[in-house]
């Protein structure tokens, strides 16, 4: 347990939880700098293969930027792979899922869209008010929404600073799932349950290759494109033991290489 997180790891799966609940667990950058060492972590580790992100308490999964603790005068600037040490992170292939238990603004909300998959309490409401106190959500907020939901819906959000419902955000596009209040986690487990039972290789082949593949000219340059991800993927033991096991009529054993 850190100073300003606490990290659990079930077999497999790392959870990961913000711990300033008396600040909305807004993060300064003392916490930015943690969460980025515990996400280095667990890209390295070769034994966990899925993580998820979540808030302590029940009101805010983040509220973003601890603007108290700018205006206090501290010493800012945050690691290389950005806020939480997520919103840049652009070298991790393994999911992330977004366990959103209440408010999600600004650095909050971007957060959540910095990982795979959002689910999110029934109760949770998402913005990006940055105008509104004169700053711009530039911790990929600003490119992140519009890919994920298009233009003109993400312009509706980031000309307004508006807060968003969970129920609108899944008819948007950016959350995956509503959860009963107070079901964010468990919810986002039954998910990471399912893509556990998936192969690890294939898992991170399938994300790596979804992720770069928007960045190429055209779906022939996507479909055509080299990620290293898939090479690893033909090279490993799971290609021979998924086929196998269907043929044997068994559960995989995933080793994961």
């Amino acid at each position: 347990m850190g100073a300003f997180c606490q990290v659990i790891k079930e077999e497999r799966l790392t959870i990961v939880t913000i711990d300033r609940p008396e600040v909305m667990n807004a993060l300064h950058p003392p916490a930015n700098q943690e969460l980025a060492e515990v996400f280095d972590e667990f890209v390295a580790d070769p034994e966990q293969w899925v993580a998820i992100i979540t808030g302590a308490g029940d009101k805010a999964f983040s509220a973003g930027n601890d603007l108290k603790y700018q205006a206090s005068g501290g010493k800012m600037g945050g690691p290389a792979s950005g806020f939480a040490g997520l919103t840049q992170r652009f070298d991790n292939v393994k999911p992330i899922i977004a366990a959103v238990n209440g408010l999600a603004m600004g650095g909050g909300f971007e957060i959540a869209l910095a990982c795979d998959l959002i689910i999110a309490d029934e109760n949770a409401l998402f913005a990006l008010p940055e105008p509104r106190v004169g700053l711009a959500a530039l911790a990929g907020g600003i490119h992140r929404l519009p890919r994920e939901i298009g233009m003109k819906q993400a312009m509706g959000m980031l000309l307004t600073g508006r807060r968003v419902s969970a129920s609108e955000g899944q008819s948007l596009g950016f959350v995956n799932e509503v959860a009963p209040e107070g079901q964010a986690l468990a919810v986002a487990r039954r998910w990471a349950a399912q893509i556990l039972e998936c192969a690890p290789l294939s898992i991170r082949a399938s994300k790596q290759a979804a992720i770069e593949g928007m960045a190429a000219e055209s779906l022939e340059a996507a479909i055509k494109g080299r990620y290293s991800q898939i090479k690893a993927m033909y090279g490993s033991d799971d290609f021979i033991e998924g086929p196998r096991a269907f043929s044997e009529k068994r559960p995989p054993s995933w080793q994961g290489h």
